[in-house]
Order: structure tokens, then C-alpha cells, then sequence
């Protein structure tokens, strides 16, 4: 089973509206023309579809994701108006793909920059990994992990110890996958429990598809130098490869 993971487009109602770095419609059709000659067999979008909060960047947004060869799904990132956005398509949480199942969780704080997933999301999170064992791929948009640059890693996941905490007891959990970042990430997080000793996951970051940061930056800064991206991930039984592809724009 081949995924791709598509990450923060930024789009306006307007497709020439430019972003810092480019004109982010144009940069959202290359990349997802560059994501059907991979053939993947199921594509996330894991958050920031809309930079101006409009309907009409939605209604894009599905029109361009509803030509992939594929079944797509998303969440929403600190920028999305969730009643706008599930206007167009439905948010859904929990989904089989071949052995392994995916989980895609809201950590949006309406709002506000940073993410949290809650006690009423941790709960929930929690009854679903002990509802099933296996092997089991997260997406959520904020990062649950810093990433070396201080600005952003400000405006993380801020109950990622208690993520952690819960993880610490469902050693299937292999995989996360977060955006928000704007560049590439890739780590194995070790951690244990009493109960199930210590196990890794790997942890991915994902480019955007718009503007591009800098990594390692103290304060907010775009990587001019690079491109727009998005991140295959190869499953093979209770195995994976994950890598990142740029695209010329």
C-alpha cells in the first residue's frame, strides 16, 4: 500500500493570490499532478487547506483533490474554519488501509496557532487504540515533537506529554505523521511503559505545499531555497519506508 501525505496548501478564493514565495494554487495543482504519477492508493491532507478562511479555497481544495486516481481524506490545521471546510467534505477519523489501520486526529484550538488535543480527544484516542492492535499510522497537523526551530516549536502540540503518556501503552502505533512545520522531519521517538517495555515510533514532518521555513530558525523565516514537497510512505506488512519528494515550481 503506497500513501502520500500533502500538507499545509494555504490557498485563497482568489488563484492568483500571491503567498510570500509564490502563488499557492499554482504550487497545490503541480504537487498533486507530481502525487498521481506516484499512484498512490490513498492521499492525506493533514491540515491548513485555507489561508483566507473563504468558502470558495475549500470548493477549490475539493474540485483539484476529487481528480486524484484515489481516495483522499483530510483534517484541519490552525488556519481552517472547520464548519466551512466539513461543508464541503466530512472529516473522518478512522480508516482501514490493507493491515494497518489509520487514525486522524483534530488537534485544531480554534483560533489560536498552537494545537491540543484535549481530555474529551485523548479519551477518545485512548478507547480506540485499545480497541484494536493493529499496526496503526497517526496523522494529526501539529507536531507532537519539537523540531528546532524555536518560533514553531512554540506553537506545537501542547499536551504532547500526555500524548506520549497514552502512546507509551500501544506499542502498535508505528507511525506519525504532522505538517504545520513547512519543511521535512524525520526521527525515531523512543519510549516505554511497565507494561510493554520500550518500543520506537517513526516520527515524519512533511513540506508544504506553499511557502517552505527554514529550518532551525529562531524566529519566523521562509527557506527560499526550497520547494514545495509532500511525503510517500511505502507500507509492506508491519513494515514501512517513508521519503520526501520536492516538485519544480
Amino acid at each position: 500500500m503506497r500513501l502520500v501525505q500533502i500538507t499545509d496548501a494555504h490557498l485563497y478564493a482568489d488563484i492568483n493570490a500571491r503567498s510570500r514565495a509564490g502563488v499557492p494554487w499554482r504550487q497545490f495543482q503541480q504537487v498533486l499532478s507530481a502525487v498521481t504519477d506516484e499512484q498512490p492508493d490513498i492521499v492525506l491532507f493533514s491540515g491548513d487547506i485555507s489561508q483566507d478562511e473563504s468558502a470558495a479555497s475549500y470548493a477549490l481544495a475539493v474540485q483539484a483533490m476529487d481528480t486524484l486516481p484515489c481516495p483522499w481524506y483530510w483534517l484541519p490545521g490552525n488556519h481552517d474554519q472547520l464548519v466551512l471546510m466539513t461543508a464541503e467534505r466530512p472529516l473522518i477519523d478512522d480508516l482501514a488501509c490493507g493491515s494497518w489501520r489509520l487514525l486522524l486526529l483534530d488537534t485544531h484550538v480554534e483560533g489560536k496557532p498552537f494545537g491540543e488535543l484535549g481530555n474529551e480527544r485523548l479519551a477518545a484516542l485512548d478507547e480506540q487504540l485499545k480497541a484494536d492492535d493493529r499496526p496503526t499510522l497517526i496523522v494529526m497537523h501539529h507536531p507532537p515533537v519539537d523540531v528546532g526551530a524555536a518560533w514553531m516549536d512554540a506553537i506545537g502540540l501542547q499536551d504532547r506529554e500526555a500524548f506520549w503518556q497514552l502512546l507509551s501503552a500501544y506499542p502498535q502505533v508505528r507511525i506519525i505523521l504532522f505538517g504545520h512545520v513547512h519543511q521535512a522531519y524525520a526521527r525515531r521517538h523512543e519510549i516505554s511503559s511497565h507494561e510493554v517495555g520500550h518500543h520506537e515510533i517513526g516520527v515524519y514532518g512533511c513540506p508544504a505545499m506553499a511557502d517552505q521555513f527554514l529550518p532551525g530558525a529562531e524566529h519566523f523565516a521562509i527557506d527560499e531555497a526550497s520547494r514545495p514537497g509532500y511525503r510517500v510512505i511505502d507500507l509492506d506488512g508491519s513494515e514501512w519506508q517513508t521519503w520526501v519528494e520536492r516538485v519544480a515550481v
